[in-house]
């Protein structure tokens, strides 16, 4: 098992970063949570990793604090969540907004993460119930990601919208998402942010 990964981040694509360790490049899927918290590239970066076994392929998922693995862990364990579901709603809500989520027994916040309908919300709600205790005591936050502190790249736009898609949603959805959010936004997570507060719920289930 890998418990975590120290070295140069080379490649942010997201949802997928690239770290350099020792002269080997280590792929790591990463939420959009932890995207916010990345340094530039080259730079010196740590993160928390949960490896996923499949037949097919080993997948690495990073994570920039403690509390984000535990809760993509708890996750993984609610019926009919996977990697990918798990890993889309630590880019749509902080730890501290899902726990907020569960206690208040707000399906219609999840619902805005793409894949998650309202079946698998209610699912969630039903099952982490007992298992949110441990973040009980987490920092209050938003229910989507947190805003970052720097200025907003030149790209920014098509960073998120990269990160949209990578969401699931479609590119023509993701645009409007974009424009819906306006040029208030500073930085790139907190455009990311107002984006995903124009989401509709979505009827998945």
């Amino acid at each position: 098992m890998i418990g975590f990964l120290r070295g140069v981040l080379v490649h942010k694509d997201p949802p997928q970063l690239v770290v350099e360790v020792a002269g080997v490049g280590y792929e790591v899927e990463a939420p959009m949570s932890t995207w916010s918290r990345l340094p530039a590239l080259g730079a010196e970066v740590q993160l928390r990793t949960h490896l996923v076994i499949r037949e097919d392929q080993h997948l690495l998922f990073g994570f920039a604090t403690e509390e984000e693995r535990r809760l993509f862990r708890d996750l993984l364990r609610v019926t009919g969540v996977g990697a990918r579901i798990a890993l889309a709603i630590l880019s749509g809500i902080t730890v501290a907004g899902f726990v907020r989520c569960v206690q208040a027994g707000d399906t219609a916040a999840l619902t805005k993460v793409p894949g998650v309908g309202r079946k698998t919300a209610e699912r969630l709600l039903v099952e982490m119930r007992d298992r949110i205790e441990v973040f009980a005591i987490a920092v209050p936050g938003d229910i989507v990601v947190a805003g970052g502190d720097g200025a907003a790249p030149a790209n920014a736009g098509q960073e998120v919208l990269d990160a949209l898609l990578s969401l699931g949603y479609r590119p023509g959805e993701a645009r409007r998402m974009i424009e819906q959010a306006g040029p208030g936004p500073a930085t790139t997570a907190e455009l990311l942010r107002a984006a995903l507060k124009a989401a509709a719920p979505q009827g998945r289930g």
